[in-house]
């Protein structure tokens, strides 16, 4: 099964966002929840933007890995205070449909 890095970033402008890493990637998002959340898969990478008031641009959400053995969703906090994920693509999509309806 294979491993994907994952790295979620804050926006403030959703829309010029995703037009500008769906350049970038060369790729449409495959998930997009207008306004707030949009995740794109390519063949090494999982990557998502949030959109959420109070939240400054740019800023790394968290990171983690997509692994196909991954059995639930996991997250902890490494030495730096940075939250690392580490989930299935079916848990993702699981997680998205709780948070999001989609």
């Amino acid at each position: 099964m294979s491993k994907k890095f994952h790295i979620s970033i804050s926006t403030e402008n959703f829309d010029g966002s995703v037009k500008d890493y769906s350049n970038r990637l060369n790729a449409k998002p495959e998930v997009v929840v207008p306004g707030r959340y949009a995740l794109w898969r390519t063949e090494i990478l999982n990557f998502s933007i949030s959109c959420k008031p109070g939240q400054k641009a740019g800023m790394v959400r968290h990171i983690g890995f997509e692994d196909g053995a991954a059995e639930k969703f996991v997250e902890e906090q490494d030495i730096n205070g940075i939250i690392w994920e580490y989930f299935s693509e079916a848990e993702q999509k699981r997680e998205i449909k709780e948070h999001f309806g989609v």
